[in-house]
């Protein structure tokens, strides 16, 4: 299949920011990767993918994305090295304590997909206060995956509709997709329009499993750490020179 074809020497990207997609996905790996291949231990990759994740982040927001979703630590995750999950657990709070200090300045709203109840009550209290102070804004939403899977996500809405209809609040005999996204973390939020993947993997692995049915996926062999501007603009590139029929002709 094409969609799978990697390919190099690719021209320079010509973007139409008249026709952005309305929703990104980004499964931000190869942090560990890029650090070995540096000699450097593995938490020096998370804390380049952090930079790297700020930029891009706020470069969605200045060309005017309305959606950025990214993968920042799956339900598998905890499964690492316990000073690898302290490491990215720390750089997340100094990403929070920031972007809480600039989101007057930035007007960037930030949401969680997740079950964030295993986190430490500090890091709780932080995604809280940033997604209250988020409700005041318009503009570009950052949604970050945090002890998040798909099928975990699946599980939740199921037994949270089963258990509506048990109570009598839903009836099971006219369920719409409409209806089953509202029990899904992502409720509210448009589905993604173009999933990317650095780091040369070509799987979902388990990120956004019912949102990304008729999303476009775009694959790249760069890292996490070293994606650019350029690499987004070649992924939005080729988004836009597909056509999108949704099963249709």
């Amino acid at each position: 299949m094409a969609l799978f074809q990697k390919k190099t020497n690719q021209p320079e990207p010509q973007v139409d920011f008249d026709r952005l997609p309305r929703h990104i996905a980004i499964i931000m790996d190869g942090n560990g990767r890029w650090a070995k291949k540096r000699g450097l231990p593995r938490t020096a990759g998370h804390a380049a993918g952090a930079e790297t994740f700020r930029t891009i982040a706020t470069y969605c927001k200045d060309i005017g994305l309305d959606y950025l979703t990214v993968y920042a630590f799956s339900t598998e995750n905890w499964k690492r090295p316990e000073d690898e999950v302290a490491a990215i657990m720390g750089l997340l709070k100094k990403y929070l304590l920031e972007a809480i200090g600039q989101m007057e300045r930035d007007k960037v709203k930030m949401e969680f997909f997740g079950d964030l109840s295993p986190l430490t009550p500090e890091l709780r209290q932080l995604c809280e206060r940033t997604r209250e102070i988020s409700r005041h804004y318009d503009g570009c939403q950052v949604n970050i995956c945090l002890n998040y899977g798909g099928r975990d996500e699946l599980m939740r809405a199921a037994k949270a509709y089963a258990q509506d209809c048990l109570e009598g609040r839903a009836d099971p005999n006219h369920l719409t997709q409409d209806q089953f996204g509202g029990y899904l973390f992502s409720r509210g939020v448009p589905d993604p329009d173009l999933v990317i993947r650095p780091s040369g993997e070509l799987r979902l692995s388990n990120f956004l499993l019912w949102q990304s049915a008729y999303a476009e996926f775009y694959f790249t062999d760069v890292l996490w750490p070293d994606f650019s501007k350029e690499e987004l603009h070649r992924a939005i590139a080729a988004y836009q020179s597909r056509n999108r029929r949704f099963g249709g002709v």
